[in-house]
């Protein structure tokens, strides 16, 4: 049974590899840390981001895609997820240009309204979201990242690292 122990070991380097993934003609690498989530409907990917220390909720990674054409714009996209915050939170936008694409960076902190579009509104306060908004040849990629500001902040430079992959 000697020879079964190259192939396990094998599996086990492989699946230490960041994998990349893509929608709307635009790929991306996903951060080693975060684990890939079960399909959802709308979303062409979602990633559990792990809790900060000191934090009992992880985070999460929404990527969404809806077509060409589809999703509504940018700015109301970024008035959309503002909103998502109670009045008086901080937030900030710039537009960026990574590896010829068009991105719009999103940073917003304070009390956060979770529940999405169906669900029952539940206040987080002391939450922060970070998202990018990327035009690719095939549409409109959101990505979307929430969680306590403690979780968002411990994982920012992983969230850099994954715009910073971005390819169309």
């Amino acid at each position: 049974m000697n020879f079964l122990r190259p192939v396990v070991f094998a599996a086990v380097v492989v699946s230490s590899f960041a994998l990349a993934e893509s929608a709307g003609g635009v790929s991306w690498t996903a951060p080693k840390a975060w684990t890939a989530s079960e399909a959802r409907p709308m979303r062409a990917a979602t990633y559990v981001v792990p809790a900060a220390k000191g934090e009992t909720e992880a985070g999460e990674c929404a990527v969404f895609f809806f077509g060409a054409g589809q999703g509504g714009g940018v700015d109301e996209n970024v008035k959309r997820w503002v909103s998502q915050f109670d009045a008086g939170s901080k937030s900030s936008t710039k537009k960026d240009k990574v590896n010829g694409l068009e991105v719009t960076r999103v940073e917003v902190e304070g009390t956060y309204q979770s529940g999405g579009m169906a669900g029952p509104k539940v206040a987080k306060p002391g939450s922060k979201l970070l998202g990018a908004i990327v035009e690719g040849k095939g549409g409109t990629v959101f990505f979307k990242f929430t969680g306590s500001a403690k979780t968002v902040e411990a994982a920012k430079k992983d969230f850099d690292a994954l715009v910073a992959s971005l390819k169309g």
